[in-house]
């Protein structure tokens, strides 16, 4: 058996969120980030309330939060540019904690931290709660250009594969006492890097040859996917005009 896929985050569970057509669930988080990124950045409690409407479409799909928790790690890099934005950014500054820091910086920050949170725990529970094949079945319903998706479908099928044989070529490194621990060692990762490109290149043109051969016309068959129901609409635009709504008032109230 192989290793479960790096881009596998689908949590399998029987909830309304997964029995939710994927394209249902794409336009809705599509709406709730753009909700989200409309909200003021000097109010707090408009983001409280976008993420207490998340957590309720979390508790609804039966997604573990720890499954969510571990996902959340991908913004790190957001994290500490938000950390450095008060001690950067220009304008008055006023003392905080014994710390210089910047008004404007601080608010910068907040809202950096709070929208890509949100926006990035939305986006993992729709992987968590949607198969990649249902996602791209969904963004070919949403009419996203065909050869957009085929690459997307591409990249899910062999990224395993690529990551699988860059692997065994550090495995082989290792075994011969490589360890890049100087300047010196990355030459050597830079010609395994160009080996693997050449390697991924070429199982490319194999694979395409092997579809041209079986009738491949530039579009892959599809499986039959659900449509959704008038409901199933309602549930979601419900979803995006609670958020939408909480971006106006606090724009309003600001």
């Amino acid at each position: 058996m192989g290793s479960p896929s790096v881009l596998n985050l689908h949590h399998h569970a029987n909830s309304p969120v997964h029995r939710l057509p994927a394209h249902v669930k794409i336009v809705a988080l599509l709406g709730y980030v753009a909700a989200v990124v409309a909200t003021p950045r000097e109010l707090i409690w408009p983001y409280t309330l976008h993420l207490a409407l998340l957590l309720g479409v979390i508790a609804a799909s039966r997604v573990p939060l720890a499954v969510l928790a571990r996902g959340l790690a991908i913004e790190t890099p957001f994290v500490l540019f938000a950390l450095l934005l008060p001690f950067v950014a220009t304008g008055p500054t006023t003392t905080l904690l014994g710390l210089t820091v910047s008004p404007t910086g601080l608010w910068a920050a907040w809202a950096l931290l709070a929208r890509g949170t949100l926006g990035v725990l939305a986006a993992l529970t729709l992987a968590a709660t949607t198969e990649s094949r249902d996602l791209l079945h969904g963004l070919r319903r949403l009419r996203l250009p065909g050869q957009m998706v085929e690459i997307m479908g591409f990249m899910v099928r062999y990224v395993d594969v690529i990551s699988d044989q860059w692997r065994r070529m550090r495995i082989a490194r290792e075994s011969r006492c490589f360890t890049a621990t100087t300047v010196t060692g990355w030459q050597t990762l830079g010609r395994s890097l160009g080996a693997l490109f050449i390697r991924s290149y070429e199982r490319g043109e194999r694979v395409h040859l092997a579809m041209l051969s079986r009738g491949y016309a530039g579009t892959m068959p599809l499986a039959t996917t659900s449509v959704a129901t008038r409901s199933q609409w309602v549930l979601a635009g419900t979803f995006v005009a609670a958020s939408a709504l909480i971006s106006l008032v606090g724009a309003r109230l600001q």
